[in-house]
């Protein structure tokens, strides 16, 4: 995901014929038009690169231009409570469910559909994994790839192939922020191979043990 470097730079004062060198009106009025250009032609296209182009650090107008290209939302609709689950009350029409359930045995219910808008951070995160998700070749080691950058900055990341046609296995080897656990329970947007599942997993802490990646006396608990 790096950007290939540019030059925005115009050099006005170039088309001067060397003829008209010795026209000061002509030179001083190209050299001022030089220095807006200077200014805010190569400024606006650094900015442009920066807040639409560069998934790493665009701003909400350019997510909004990116989940239009990549065809992905940056918000999460939400169903009423009570069409996934058994909730508190005394109707027997509860939905899905024939019942409904009484105190002490069911919660309060969201009863009409909500929309949660994402924040910045995750709209980056959701887009920068759209896009891995359309660009990857689906193997391991070009999914490891791709991983260990969109995921640099919070721990290691890697999927395991389990060579029988099973989930991608995705190895956290840190707790998942809870804005990066919702995005990823909220969108399908894990890359792996095309016809099988995603399976997560997040072991943080090495366990005690005396094996490649375990951690001796004092220095890790027993593990499940």
């Amino acid at each position: 995901m790096l950007n290939q470097a540019f030059d925005f730079s115009v050099n006005l004062l170039q088309a001067i014929l060397w003829r008209y060198n010795n026209a000061s009106n002509l030179v001083g009025l190209l050299t001022k038009k030089q220095a807006w250009y200077d200014a805010e032609q190569s400024a606006f296209w650094s900015d442009w690169i920066t807040n639409v182009f560069d998934l790493r650090t665009a701003n909400e107008f350019g997510c909004a231009v990116w989940s239009i290209i990549l065809g992905v939302p940056l918000a999460v609709t939400q169903q009423p409570d009570y069409l996934t689950k058994p909730v508190f009350g005394f109707q027997t029409d509860a939905g899905p469910f024939s019942y409904r359930v009484n105190f002490n045995r069911g919660n309060f219910a969201v009863r009409n559909q909500s929309t949660i808008s994402l924040t910045l951070a995750q709209q980056r995160l959701v887009l920068q994994l759209r896009y891995a998700q359309l660009i990857t070749r689906g193997n391991v080691v070009n999914i490891n790839k791709i991983m260990a950058y969109i995921f640099r900055s919070l721990g290691s990341v890697y999927v395991e192939d389990t060579l029988d046609m099973g989930p991608a296995i995705y190895n956290f080897d840190f707790a998942l922020p809870s804005e990066v656990a919702f995005v990823l329970a909220s969108y399908d947007i894990l890359p792996r191979p095309a016809g099988i599942g995603v399976k997560i997993v997040i072991e943080p802490d090495l366990h005690w043990g005396f094996g490649a990646f375990r951690k001796n006396f004092g220095h890790g608990g027993y593990g499940a």
